[in-house]
């Protein structure tokens, strides 16, 4: 298949500099070719992916007071909610939300720029339930900033964290996977302004 999409891509690229009249030569347009295949390659893929149904279950009638685990799915109840797998993310979305709506706009624009996000859950056209797993104590103080998190609000259960915050018009109920391990060194946590208090 690469060898096949290099010489396709080698096709287009002689065209275009024929067309352009670029100062290439055959060597130059080989080795865009060459260069080119791993980022077509993975663009194809893309454009291809398939959203492929997942098995789930969400305990119905769950508050927004629930434990964490379920705390993402607030409002989503088995049986009236439709459920996917994008790229390695889980999401649900209410069978009675436009997919259209603020909440469900915003969780498709989450999933596709920001590979920390795990999960989206859209209970309704204005909530969003989201759950990241950060890489760093600094992503995880840009997502307390882009969601307008307060540093107050966010509670730690177990290797987890929840907070509540808004973006958009959309209210989001966060949860972080693994923070707490983030946060393990309280000074330098304080220092990046992901927990309140002196850093020392």
């Amino acid at each position: 298949m690469s060898r096949d999409l290099q010489q396709q891509l080698l096709t287009r690229i002689d065209l275009a500099v024929t067309m352009l009249d670029l100062p290439l030569t055959r060597d130059h347009m080989e080795r865009l070719a060459v260069e080119l295949t791993p980022a077509v390659k993975a663009l194809l893929a893309q454009d291809q992916a398939v959203e492929i149904p997942v098995a789930y279950a969400v305990v119905a009638g769950v508050a927004e007071t629930a434990t964490p685990q379920y705390a993402a799915c607030a409002g989503l109840v088995e049986g009236q909610v439709e459920a996917s797998e994008v790229e390695g993310c889980l999401c649900r979305i209410g069978l009675d939300v436009d997919v259209d709506s603020p909440a469900a706009v915003l969780a498709q624009r989450l999933r596709s720029s920001q590979p920390d996000v795990t999960a989206t859950d859209v209970p309704d056209a204005t909530t969003l339930g989201l759950t990241v797993r950060p890489q760093s104590i600094n992503c995880w103080r840009w997502w307390m900033h882009r969601l307008n998190v307060a540093i107050n609000s966010v509670q730690t259960h177990g290797d987890a964290v929840t907070a509540t915050g808004h973006l958009k018009g959309v209210r989001i109920n966060l949860r972080g996977d693994g923070v707490p391990a983030l946060l393990a060194d309280k000074a330098a946590a304080r220092l990046a302004g992901v927990i309140a208090g002196h850093p020392w």
